[in-house]
């Protein structure tokens, strides 16, 4: 049983990897595409890549990662996609809310590992939308799940472009089949819709996409392989919107509306993300953590 989990995590962890390494490519080719109007007088972005580490209680070794941030490119005013692979024991408040998961033994056998990608972008346009995508795998002795989803964050919205993004989670999620016995888009979405509500703003932090956790069919490899669709699936969601609003010009109203969606988006990153909670609790480098936090941001 080991080897199995251990060659599963192997596996999780180096697909996230690859996925990194995918995104971070076609960012940068976005980047080297020159366009005439706001990209004039701006260097192509690249990104700056970290590795990051996680240290136990005693001081051990627990894992680490890539942090993978370009910031001031033409098309990305920040961006970063993040990839990691920590193990360790959960801290006791970590424990009771694995309980409350439904997670059986962790009191007497608290070890964890987790691997997976996380990505936030925001964009110099404020009419190409802002986007966050991450997949995840989650281990311990007593249980295994995968995470996910990816979700649209516009702050000039466009009927279409959300039609299109949407398109694309669905058909991450069809060849999946039912889930608990409901289709499994319209099931995610309304997932997505619940859980990136802001709400003490009353309002959702942006278009919706799909959002999952504790993925546990008892099919390892099914839910894997729908946890690969999920990332395969972002860049042509995402990518297609980028090359068809980048170059469109926008006034200075654009622009306070962005930095007014910004300060949205970090709301609900710093008081409502589970990643960002567990991340800080757990001990992972604080700086890979809160990456998703926009470059510049505004409060009416």
């Amino acid at each position: 049983m080991t080897d199995t989990a251990d060659a599963r995590k192997a596996a999780a962890a180096g697909w996230f990897q690859e996925l990194r390494d995918r995104i971070v490519a076609a960012f940068e080719t976005l980047e080297d595409a020159n366009a005439p109007g706001p990209f004039e007088g701006l260097a192509a972005g690249r990104f700056d890549v970290t590795p990051t580490s996680r240290t136990a209680d005693d001081g051990s070794d627990a894992g680490g990662g890539l942090m993978s941030v370009m910031r001031g490119g033409r098309v990305f005013e920040k961006v970063g996609v993040n990839w990691s692979e920590v193990h360790g024991q959960l801290g006791e408040r970590a424990q009771k809310a694995m309980a409350a998961r439904g997670v059986p033994g962790m009191a007497e056998d608290p070890r964890f590992w987790a691997s997976g990608i996380s990505l936030v972008a925001h964009m110099r346009n404020p009419h190409v939308p802002a986007v966050h995508m991450n997949t995840r795998m989650f281990w311990t002795p007593h249980a295994w799940w995968f995470g996910g989803g990816s979700d649209l964050n516009p702050c000039l919205e466009y009927a279409e472009d959300t039609a299109h993004f949407h398109a694309q989670m669905k058909a991450a999620c069809d060849p999946a089949g039912p889930l608990d016995g409901q289709d499994r888009y319209d099931k995610l979405k309304a997932w997505a819709d619940e859980y990136f509500f802001v709400p003490h703003r009353g309002r959702a932090r942006g278009v919706g996409g799909i959002f999952y956790d504790d993925l546990n069919t008892g099919d390892w490899d099914a839910d894997f392989r729908f946890t690969q669709d999920v990332g395969k699936h972002f860049l042509p969601a995402f990518v297609p919107l980028v090359e068809k609003r980048r170059a469109d010009p926008w006034t200075d109203a654009d622009k306070d509306a962005q930095l007014v969606h910004r300060g949205l988006y970090a709301e609900y990153n710093l008081v409502y993300d589970r990643g960002t909670k567990f991340g800080l609790e757990s001990g992972h480098d604080a700086n890979a953590v809160l990456m998703s936090l926009p470059p510049e941001a505004k409060w009416h």
